[in-house]
């Protein structure tokens, strides 16, 4: 989980929800979790965006195979906000949830920075459950000693999501398989998007903002902010430059419609077909299906990526030390994230496994909100063909300065050479 996952709802998450969790976790002192006079256990999950859970109903059938546990969700919209809440819980050692959820482009910081604030899972079993899960996966939560800080979630295979009634209104094809060739590169994306632009229904744009653009692109190479041995290379990488590329030009074409990614007006847009197409991690699917709502089915499809597979986001859960219930807390993370509760998430939410098992389990899923897209095969075929991301310390921070910078240039018309001197000077400061 993000974004983002950074990052993710089925529902609108409002500001009030996200401001009265933390209100609440910064009045604590260990965790938020309690046990009462009679045996019964409550356990605290706080988490960013939508893992799925919930909506799934894992919880409802977690607790009916334990009567003797209840399970409290907490939740921030924007990971962000979440990660800034949850360090500032880290320093202060009170607050803490029973179980914290950590995007994957933060889980190298809390292995290499982190991990004294978090259980091992090894001393629960967790090293027999290894072989579930891909190399990529289980290595990014392990650390330099073999302390296994977290177990993974999903992960975020990248595809196309677009609306196939706007499609048709502005005269393209809307078969996913045309499509997938027709915009077999970014380049070829783009000049798809020029011929909707045209003919574009109502104000229309052909997608929510560059930033999706440059968050996938980055997403489709080994390489972007670090190199193999731990270097900070993002200002000379040429996987930043092909994706900031590709996102200026698209901006300066107009083919976006300038929107503030997890913003109420970006939710609205999903409703609103504000948009003809959005490049969509499997966990993309959930969160449509919450914006745009009921209407909205049928009117949606999925298609192949352009250019090379590629990954966004994918979560983890940890078990802080501050835990008053660390045996039941890891009893739960492991039963969530097993591969029969990843392959239910998957074909009732949308959340692509990071287990192997579970993969395997849901090759064949289709699913009728989107047109019947074989989601099984699309989002699979691209998790396995995905690069293996070498990630670093401080990858968010740089991603969120260079997403900063693309909103100015899409929505101020700041230039591509002034922005980029912004996300230097943004870096610079982020990183001290």
């Amino acid at each position: 989980m993000h974004i983002a996952r950074a990052a993710r709802s089925t529902l609108i998450r409002l500001g009030a929800v996200a401001l009265a969790s933390t209100l609440l976790a910064a009045c604590g002192s260990g965790s938020t979790g309690g046990q009462q006079s009679d045996g019964k256990v409550t356990l605290s999950i706080d988490l960013f965006g939508t893992f799925g859970f919930e909506e799934a109903g894992l919880y409802k059938e977690y607790e009916k195979l334990h009567p003797n546990i209840t399970i409290k969700q907490t939740d921030t919209e924007q990971e962000q906000n979440y990660w800034k809440s949850l360090q500032t819980r880290l320093a202060g050692g009170g607050g803490l949830a029973d179980i914290q959820g950590v995007e994957i482009g933060r889980i190298t910081s809390v292995a290499q920075l982190q991990s004294d604030k978090f259980e091992d899972l090894n001393q629960f079993g967790a090293g027999k459950l290894k072989k579930n899960f891909t190399a990529a996966k289980w290595g990014a939560a392990t650390t330099k000693d073999g302390a296994v800080i977290g177990l993974g979630t999903d992960n975020g295979p990248g595809a196309m999501c677009y609306r196939t009634d706007l499609l048709k209104k502005a005269g393209l094809p809307t078969d996913r398989e045309v499509l997938a060739k027709q915009w077999s590169t970014w380049q070829g994306y783009l000049e798809l998007g020029e011929q909707y632009k045209k003919s574009a229904p109502g104000k229309s744009a052909w997608i929510d903002s560059v930033r999706s653009i440059y968050t996938n692109v980055a997403g489709q190479s080994e390489e972007r902010y670090y190199d193999a041995s731990g270097k900070l290379i993002w200002e000379t990488s040429p996987t930043v430059k092909e994706a900031w590329d590709l996102s200026v030009e698209a901006a300066e074409a107009g083919l976006s419609g300038s929107l503030d990614q997890w913003s109420p007006s970006w939710n609205q847009a999903f409703a609103a077909g504000s948009f003809a197409t959005l490049p969509c991690p499997a966990w993309m699917l959930g969160y449509i299906k919450g914006q745009a709502g009921k209407a909205g089915e049928g009117k949606w499809d999925v298609a192949k990526m352009p250019g090379r597979a590629g990954n966004w986001g994918g979560s983890y859960l940890a078990i802080p030390k501050m835990s008053q219930h660390k045996k039941e807390a890891y009893d739960l993370v492991q039963w969530l994230t097993a591969p029969e509760q990843q392959a239910k998430l998957f074909q009732r939410i949308g959340n692509f496994p990071s287990s192997v098992p579970a993969i395997e389990k849901v090759a064949d899923t289709k699913d009728p909100y989107f047109s019947g897209a074989p989601i099984g095969e699309i989002f699979g075929s691209a998790a396995e063909q995905a690069p293996v991301q070498i990630l670093g310390v401080n990858d968010q921070d740089v991603q969120e300065q260079i997403a900063k910078a693309l909103f100015e240039v899409e929505r101020k018309g700041t230039s591509s050479s002034t922005a980029w001197n912004n996300v230097k000077k943004g870096v610079k400061n982020a990183l001290g």
